[in-house]
């Protein structure tokens, strides 16, 4: 383990400036001094001096000192949302400028739902990478309420997942309706219709996503709307192992079409429209932090996202 040191008496006010909101911010996501020492490999006295000098520069408490931890107040939560933007522009300036000696080199991390993982990132990552051969990526795949608290955090530059309800300190890119589909095997009974009602499901065997993720939330809804029980044959939170049960079996599963827009074909599935207003309520969003200033290479990623979601045929 690396030692405990405290923190540095030389440097520019600008230097100590970021030092103490970092240690603020780490604290913040801590919530005890004890623990962000530990990460930090800083000295308890250090962290407690930076943020009690934070605590005199803004004039107020950043904290409330609770038996269970250290949790933010009011002007705590206002300076955490200040420095998370500040730290992030520092960087983005310092990246540019090494981008600038290193061929452009630019680390991209984004936070996603399962939905669009397996297939649709990486093609677009793909894609981008022949204009933009320096890029490197990183891809964090999590609920959509993790994946948005990472944008809020900064510990993911952009998040691409599915929404049911607005987001506080999210800036929203791009949005567009995300409908829930049945996917079955294209040569199932059911795809002699144009579109299916979900009672049009209940005589098939059933797979489905836990609960936690949209579809299934808004598939709840819909069935207690409707009067409906559905009995699964399978359950799971990996949405690759509900396709491959439905291309073998009769089954039916839901899905967003973005999900499998680029597999339907090779995987000899298709996807109906379901004929159920609740079933259309959630959207797909690129989202970004509130305020935050985005470096050039990003912004040139976000626009061939947004394009490649409108038109299959820059990445498929």
């Amino acid at each position: 383990m690396a030692p405990i040191v405290a923190e540095t008496a030389k440097g520019s006010s600008t230097d100590m400036d970021n030092t103490a909101l970092r240690y603020f911010l780490e604290v913040a996501r801590s919530g005890s001094l004890s623990q962000a020492s530990t990460r930090l490999y800083v000295a308890v006295s250090a962290l407690s001096r930076q943020i009690a000098k934070l605590e005199e520069e803004v004039g107020a408490a950043l904290f409330e000192r609770r038996p269970r931890g250290m949790v933010l107040s009011d002007a705590g939560r206002l300076l955490a949302e200040h420095a998370q933007r500040s730290l992030l522009d520092a960087e983005r300036v310092t990246e540019e400028i090494r981008g600038l000696t290193n061929g452009g080199r630019a680390t991209i991390r984004v936070a996603s739902s399962e939905g669009v993982a397996p297939h649709f990132l990486p093609q677009v990552f793909a894609r981008f990478l022949k204009t933009h051969p320096a890029t490197h990526f990183q891809l964090d795949v999590a609920a959509p309420s993790a994946a948005t608290q990472r944008v809020r955090e900064g510990t993911a530059d952009i998040a691409v997942c599915f929404s049911i309800a607005p987001e506080k300190d999210i800036n929203v890119v791009y949005s567009q309706r995300a409908p829930i589909f049945a996917l079955l095997r294209r040569d199932h009974p059911l795809c002699k219709q144009d579109s299916v009602t979900l009672a049009d499901l209940l005589q098939w065997p059933f797979a489905i996503n836990n609960t936690g993720v949209t579809i299934r939330q808004l598939f709840d809804i819909a069935c207690s709307l409707e009067g409906l029980v559905f009995d699964p044959v399978f359950v799971s939170n990996y949405h690759p192992a509900l396709q491959s049960f439905v291309r073998q079996t009769d089954a039916v599963t839901l899905t967003g079409l973005l999900t499998v827009r680029s597999r339907l074909a090779a995987d000899g599935l298709a996807a109906l429209p379901i004929r159920n207003p609740a079933l259309h309520q959630r959207t797909l969003q690129i989202q970004t932090m509130a305020g935050r200033s985005l470096p050039v290479a990003m912004q040139a990623f976000l626009q061939l996202l947004t394009g490649a979601i409108d038109d299959p045929q820059l990445v498929d």
